[in-house]
């Protein structure tokens, strides 16, 4: 049996969304509310391809700019380097939302998976934990993060780059209804069917590679559109593309290893986009999606 707990998606509907902005500001992030009753921030800090002392420092410094979200995952080899930032930052465990991934490769032995993550993080427990994307073993795997929730070890279980016939598929094969899905989302791959499928399931959609993808970004980080619309604004044109996401009701989790592109990453939410300049960024969709997954 399915024991799904339908909450509201978001804390309170007030744009067109249903994301509620109106509290954050520039170096807090406001935060929705997921169905396993946790607090999303609806901006994090992505890790991937950071590791060393480069994934510590940023991870710090994004708890010191007022980042409450990071996320990182198996594949990418710096669960060790999260934990020891998180450790470090003086930020009290409880008010850090963390999320990680299991891979494909660790489905089939997903509990001692599980098991590896925790240790790694050495954080006591997991907020968030997804599965990286469908593969044979999946649901075993979700059951496995299911399992660990029961357990106190994993607060909320999520998924990754699952599209319509993915998400239809897997969902009733499971008890626990994923608290997000994280999808490849950026001004040239809206993907705004599947974004709208996984909204009108009361899942909240996190953006990964909201900037395009490292290697993938040169013509979007140029485009003209966008550099009109963040002149407008005083903004830079990565501002835009974010509170772009997040007044489409989806969240995001850019990542950065500067000091200063961490900082402006969180500072957008002293301004707003207008209905005419959504409109022409929704224009620009070219269907480019830069991942295979």
């Amino acid at each position: 049996m399915r024991r799904w707990h339908r909450l509201p998606l978001w804390r309170e509907e007030k744009s067109m969304t249903g994301i509620d902005l109106s509290g954050g500001r520039n170096g807090k992030a406001p935060v929705v509310k997921l169905s396993s009753g946790c607090d999303l921030p609806v901006v994090g800090l992505g890790t991937y391809s950071l590791h060393g002392n480069a994934c510590v420092n940023a991870v710090r410094t994004a708890l010191e700019c007022g980042y409450r979200l990071i996320d990182t995952a198996s594949m990418y080899g710096n669960e060790w380097e999260v934990g020891e930032g998180v450790r470090g930052s003086g930020v009290p465990r409880e008010e850090v939302v963390v999320q990680t991934k299991l891979y494909p490769n660790q489905y089939g032995h997903a509990a001692r998976a599980i098991e590896e993550c925790l240790s790694k993080l050495d954080l006591g427990y997991i907020d968030i934990l997804l599965l990286h994307h469908p593969a044979s073993n999946d649901v075993s795997a979700y059951r496995a993060i299911e399992q660990a929730i029961r357990d106190g070890k994993v607060r909320s279980a999520g998924i990754s780059c699952y599209y319509i016939r993915e998400l239809d598929t897997f969902l009733p094969q499971v008890d626990l209804k994923p608290v997000l899905v994280q999808n490849e989302v950026h001004p040239y791959y809206q993907d705004t069917p599947v974004v709208r499928h996984i909204q009108e399931a009361d899942i909240p959609v996190q953006a990964w590679d909201p900037l395009g993808g490292r290697g993938f970004n040169r013509e979007l980080m140029t485009d003209p559109v966008l550099r009109d619309i963040a002149a407008a604004h005083g903004k830079s044109l990565v501002q835009v593309i974010l509170r772009w996401d997040l007044q489409r009701g989806v969240t995001v989790i850019p990542g950065s290893s500067d000091p200063e592109h961490i900082r402006e990453n969180i500072s957008v939410f002293d301004f707003s986009l207008s209905e005419d300049e959504m409109g022409k960024i929704a224009a620009l969709n070219k269907n480019e999606k830069h991942d295979w997954y």
